[in-house]
Formats: C-alpha cells, sequence, structure tokens
C-alpha cells in the first residue's frame, strides 16, 4: 500500500463513519472495512480501524459509541455544541431554497454542503426535495459577498459605495436601471420578509435607511472611515420602528383591527405595540411609527384595518379610497 494511502486510512474511516453511521446505523469492523473498500478501493485491516477509531477519540475528541458501549457496532454521535441537528440542517436548507434574497445557482450550492453535513440516512429522508415557490428569486449573484463585504466594513468602520437598482418603467418597457451611486457608512444587516437589508447614512445624510443587498451592484469598501456614531439602542430603534422599510418622522398610531391580523401585528411590531382587546373579534392598537410605512401597510389590509389617528393619516386614506373608487367605476 503506498504511503499516502496508509496516511489517509483515518479519513477514510471518518469519512465511513461520518456518512453511513448514526444511532439508528451502527457499522462493526466488517461493515467499515467494506464500506471503505467499497467506496476507496481500499483495504484496511480491522487492527488498524480499531486503532485509528481510537485516535479519533482520543487525540481528535470525536464522540464515537464503541461495540464496548452499545454491543453492536460504532457510529459518531452528535455534539450538540458544533453539530447540527437534522431539523436545523432541514430549516437551513427550507430558508436559503425558498428565500428570495439568493440566486438560484448559489442556493442549490449552499443546500449541497448541507447535505455533506448530514448522513447517507438523512438524506434519504429528503432526496425528493422539490422547492414550490421558486418566483422571485434574485439573479443578482453578489448578494453572499456584499454579506461579507458589508459585515467586514461595519467591524472596521469603513464607508462602502456601491450601484443601487430599481425596476423603473422605460417607454414601454420594464428595465432594470442604477438609480444612484451613494458612498455610505453601513451600520447593521437586518432579515426582513425574506430580505436581507443593510441599515446605512448615505454621504450628506443623517438619518438611517434600508438597502436591500440583492439590489446592490459593485461594492467596494473604502478606507475612509465611518464619522456618525450610531448607538447599538439607535440602531435597535430603528429596526423595531420602520414600518415597511420606513423609519424616521414617527408620530402616534391609533388603529381597530380584525382578529385575523393579531398574529402580524404583534410579529410585525413586537414590543412596540399596545394591543387591547375591543370584542372577540376586534382589537385596538397604539404605536409610534413612520406614517408613510403604516400607510403602506394599512393600504395592504385594508379591508381589516381602520385608522383612528392622527387625523391626517385618516385623511389620506380617505383620499387613497376616493381615487381608488374612481378607476374601479363601472
Amino acid at each position: 500500500m503506498e504511503l499516502y494511502e496508509k496516511n489517509g486510512n483515518i479519513l477514510y474511516i471518518l469519512n465511513v463513519l461520518k456518512k453511513y453511521s448514526d444511532e439508528e446505523h451502527k457499522l462493526s469492523i466488517s461493515d467499515i472495512r467494506k464500506k471503505i473498500n467499497e467506496k476507496y478501493e481500499i483495504d484496511i485491516d480491522p487492527r488498524t480501524i480499531r486503532r485509528n477509531i481510537n485516535l479519533l477519540q482520543q487525540k481528535f475528541g470525536y464522540d464515537i459509541s464503541t461495540y464496548n458501549d452499545n454491543k453492536i457496532g460504532y457510529y459518531i454521535t452528535n455534539d450538540p455544541e458544533t453539530d447540527f441537528e437534522p431539523g436545523e440542517i432541514r430549516a437551513i436548507i427550507d430558508t436559503f431554497s425558498y428565500s428570495s434574497f439568493i440566486e438560484p445557482r448559489i442556493a442549490k450550492s449552499i443546500i449541497k454542503k448541507c447535505k455533506n453535513l448530514q448522513t447517507l440516512y438523512e438524506n434519504e429522508k429528503i432526496k425528493n426535495y422539490r422547492i414550490y415557490s421558486p418566483k422571485g428569486k434574485t439573479n443578482n449573484i453578489e448578494v453572499i459577498k456584499n454579506i461579507e463585504d458589508i459585515a467586514n466594513s461595519i467591524k472596521k468602520k469603513n464607508k462602502i459605495t456601491f450601484e443601487y437598482w430599481k425596476y423603473l418603467i422605460n417607454g414601454n418597457k420594464i428595465e432594470k436601471q442604477i438609480v444612484s451611486k451613494p458612498k455610505a457608512s453601513p451600520y447593521a444587516l437586518v432579515y426582513d420578509k425574506q430580505q436581507f437589508y443593510m441599515l446605512g447614512i448615505k454621504e450628506g445624510n443623517k438619518e438611517l435607511y434600508h438597502y436591500r443587498l440583492d439590489r446592490i451592484k459593485n461594492l467596494i469598501e473604502l478606507e475612509e472611515k465611518i464619522k456618525i456614531k450610531m448607538t447599538e439602542k439607535d440602531i435597535e430603534h430603528y429596526a423595531d420602528s420602520s414600518v415597511e422599510g420606513f423609519s424616521g418622522n414617527e408620530v402616534q398610531i391609533e388603529a381597530e383591527c380584525n382578529e385575523y391580523l393579531l398574529d402580524e401585528v404583534i410579529e410585525k411590531f413586537g414590543k412596540n405595540v399596545e394591543i387591547k382587546p375591543i370584542n372577540e373579534t376586534t382589537f385596538k392598537m397604539k404605536l409610534k411609527a413612520n406614517p408613510l410605512g403604516f400607510k403602506l401597510w394599512t393600504m395592504r389590509n385594508l379591508d381589516l384595518v381602520t385608522i383612528i389617528k392622527p387625523i391626517s393619516l385618516v385623511k389620506d386614506i380617505k383620499e387613497i379610497i376616493k381615487e381608488a373608487g374612481k378607476r374601479y367605476k363601472e
């Protein structure tokens, strides 16, 4: 046997244990030997297998249950501090499958890596896995790199510059266009409604703003340092109080909502909202929020929300309904 093959014995054994063993599928020494021969075309004698398993346990810290422990065979047990449980792997796979901020080819690559962390038997359970909502995924392959670069810039307190695109109507066509090339100070990355956002301050401004990562192209980290200081409390307040991506200029808002919105209101507005039941089907909510953002949220739930205060927001909604009524006349 070649020297490199002998040196690889411990890796052959480790890979077989990782892929083909678990508590329900314990492998005897004979099973391990057979799997290695099938997979790598290498024959390892039983004494070498036992010796290398001891080495994996004692020198590398692998938690391996042995024949002496269970009277059946060998398998690697999960370390709760470092190893993912099957349900956790499935949650990661689902997230990358259905999140619109990940370009499909990158999502498939990440999912493949996740599957490589599992045994053959766990992957068998999801072999017929299908994505049923692939619509709307971005084709921007820079998103993952943007996450890394922005996180690095935040750590180093460096400003960044990038191109920011949106969909625009150009004649009789809908096109993607670069609408700005801002220089900005990044402060945080947040995840909301299947999208990653950067919270940053555009050069010349003082207020935080949401930038969608899948709309950022050609990001460059600058040597120029961030000058405006934002505390964690400032950033948390912005993230908590923003509605539909809008923050700042907060006003006290009161509204009555149908019970169907109770879960969404609690999940969306969290600790910032005060909720009191009116009757079995209606509740009142009070919070401080950006009026434009709250107006957009209300319009999405128009049949389930009635704004009470402020009067200016009530008038805005009435005007929108009035104008919409004109467009929908028979």
